[in-house]
Parts: structure tokens; sequence; C-alpha cells
């Protein structure tokens, strides 16, 4: 495994992209996760990529020259809104994104499956909860088989013809939130798309971050690293589900921690042990969000924990060794 990071947070530094490539070096991460012309930050302006082949090749070369690479492209969004021209925006960003992915030898793009409205000419999302009352299976089946479905298989096909796979972050607020409804959809569409795992959104609704690994298994194809302190007083008073501000930190259920500040070392062991076991080689990208703490102290001590957590070695086959195995 290879410690990486969401680098489009490095522009809140206000610093440029080669000192930012420059500063998570030094720190010892080896991949960047990119949000290029994302609007969330990014320090790279996708449409010029897209039409350059030296802006491509320059960047390529910075980012070897500072012994990093590229873990993957983000194209974060709502590709099902019901409101057609914020899905029009989201999409054509999404097949921006996968053009660029090819262009520059990547093969993962990371984002998120959308939720789509109630019905036909909704204004806003519809984030069903529960089957009942009955209308809400109703608005269920519609999201499912006449909205998601439909669109992430077009979608994948097109992925698939560029060489890239689809990396679905399961959030709440979208209709992939979970393990379950992750793996929903990937059987129905194929598996160019599958999961770009982040426990801190597992957390807080009470799924063990190491249990969905199992459950997801093969399905993994990128991670990101952030943490959820879950406040159990809040808890017990009000519930998991919570609309208050993240800056709220004390009477919110709970909040998004740098890595290490809402479970301890032994929690993301065996996250990390999860992952090896099922087969996970790839880049573990920090990913911060932690309102009680600046960004560059949230990075620097993210790194540290993860260091001492993250296994980067493949086995040396000491049972083999030890016990042989018998065939």
């Amino acid at each position: 495994m290879k410690l990486g990071i969401f680098f489009a947070l490095l522009s809140r530094f206000n610093i440029d992209f080669q000192e930012a490539l420059k500063f998570v070096s030094e720190l010892g991460i080896g991949a960047i996760e990119l949000a290029p012309g994302s609007g969330r930050g990014g320090h790279l302006d996708l449409d010029e990529l897209l039409m350059s082949r030296i802006k491509r090749d320059e960047t390529l070369k910075l980012i070897g020259d500072h012994g990093l690479t590229i873990s993957a492209f983000d194209a974060h969004g709502n590709p099902v809104h019901p409101n057609r021209e914020i899905a029009d925006a989201a999409h054509n960003r999404f097949i921006k994104v996968v053009n660029l992915a090819e262009m520059m030898g990547v093969d993962k793009i990371i984002g998120f499956s959308g939720c789509p409205g109630d019905a036909p000419g909704a204004k806003h999302p519809n984030w069903v909860v529960q089957p009942w009352p009955d209308e809400f299976y109703e608005v269920l089946q519609y999201q499912w088989n006449d909205e998601l479905i439909p669109y992430w298989f077009k979608a994948a096909e097109y992925a698939k013809a560029h060489g890239v796979k689809i990396c679905i972050e399961p959030h709440p607020g979208f209709a992939v939130y979970n393990p379950e409804t992750l793996l929903k959809l990937r059987k129905a569409v194929g598996e160019t798309l599958g999961c770009n795992y982040d426990p801190s959104h597992f957390f807080w609704q009470g799924i063990d971050p190491s249990v969905a690994v199992s459950e997801l298994g093969p399905a993994i194809y990128h991670t990101h690293m952030k943490d959820t302190r879950v406040d159990k007083m809040n808890v017990l008073r009000n519930g998991v589900i919570d609309t208050k501000h993240y800056s709220e930190i004390k009477s919110r259920a709970w909040v998004f921690r740098t890595v290490g500040y809402g479970h301890d070392a032994q929690v993301w062991k065996d996250i990390i042990l999860a992952l090896k076991l099922a087969g996970y080689d790839g880049v573990l990208s920090i990913e911060h969000e932690d309102a009680a703490m600046s960004l560059r102290e949230g990075i620097v001590k993210a790194v540290s924990f993860m260091k001492d957590v993250i296994i980067e070695e493949a086995t040396d086959g000491v049972y083999e060794s030890i016990y042989p195995v018998r065939k």
C-alpha cells in the first residue's frame, strides 16, 4: 500500500502547484488524487489539460520529478440531479475527466452515485431512508430503475471503453451510501464500477468499517483515509441523524476528524489488515475535513499516524517457511 492525499486540499494554503507537490513529497506521501477544474480548489485547469498535450506532459513530469504518482482523478457531482442544468454539468465533467484520465494514463476516477428526485419534474433530490409510508418505496423504485441504473450503466460503458474504472464513494444523502447499495449498483452495471472506500461515512451510520471491507472485497478500487468522532451522549439524546452544521462540534452527534482523532490506532490497524486480506494494495488517500484542527496540522498529524499503521511491504511468506502449506 502507498500513502496518498486528496490534493485539492493544498490549494487552501495559497501555494502554487509545484510548492504543493514539494510539501506532500517531503511529508513522505507517494501519490496524489487530483481534482482538476473542479471548483473544489484544484490547481489544474481541466479544459487546458484536455486541449494541450504539452501541458499534460509538463504536469506529469512535474509530478514524477517529486517522486509522486496520480492515484485517481475526481469527478464528484450529482449526474442524476432532477435539475437538468445541474445534472448536465456533472455529467459533462464526468465525461471530460474520463477522457483526461485516459490521456494521462490514470485508470481510476472517483465520484458520488448522486441522488435523483422523487419523480419526473422534481426540483430537488430526495434521499429516502425507509420504505414507509408507501410513497417512499415507490420513490426508491423510480430512482433506481428509471434514473440511477440507466445512467450509470451508460456511464460505465463509456468509462470501460476508455480504460477507466469508476470508484463510487458511498455517502449518505446519495442513493449509494453503504456496502449494500454500492454492490447493488455494481451488480446492475458491471465491474467497471467499484468503490472508493471511505470509513468516515460508515462510522457514524453504525457500520463497522472492517466488516464493510469484507463485504465489498474486490469491489474496492480506491480508498480515502478520514476519521469520524461519534459523541455517545449526543447520540443517546437524538440519534445519529444530525442536520446541524459541522462547525457545531459540541452539539452534533458526530463530526469528521483527522485520522486517529476519532478512533484509536487499533481500529485503523484492523481496517488496514482487512484491506490487505481483501487483496487491496493501492493508495490510502488522506482527506481532511476536521473543523477542530487547521488544515496543515491535520494533514501532518494524519500522515504521521498513518505511517505507523500502513502495511507497505508484501508478506515474505513467514508462515509458509515455518508451517509448510499442505497441497
